[in-house]
């Protein structure tokens, strides 16, 4: 099956979808998921590249077998960007996709075209 052909949006419609209180909403709520997030994950990047760093036997203190501190902690690292990515995913499902669905909803049947928004 083929996709309908899409006409093109003018520089205004976009403006205008721009400038909708529905796009500053989301803007909004997906800074609040990602401006925390971010300062957390460098917070804690940045901690185990200074530990790993400055407190070297810190890091090799042994946990079991041959795996230390350091190993774990970086693994760390691989598992927190997985579970972010997935808290992500969550929450845009619930606060971001409705309004950016709606909102291409209106680009789509060009309810954006007409007169100023202001």
């Amino acid at each position: 099956m083929t996709q309908p052909e899409r006409r093109l949006l003018t520089p205004e419609e976009y403006r205008r979808a721009q400038d909708s209180p529905e796009f500053t909403e989301l803007r909004r709520r997906f800074r609040r998921f990602a401006v925390p997030m971010t300062v957390a994950f460098l917070t804690w990047y940045l901690l185990f590249v200074l530990l790993s760093t400055y407190a070297v036997e810190l890091m090799n203190t042994q946990v079991f077998g041959n795996v230390n501190l350091g190993i774990l902690l970086g693994l760390g690292q691989f598992v927190t960007t997985f579970l972010i990515t997935q808290l992500y995913v969550a929450y845009s499902t619930r606060q971001t996709d409705p309004i950016s669905d709606e909102m291409r909803g209106r680009l789509e049947t060009h309810e954006f075209q007409g007169g100023d928004p202001r």
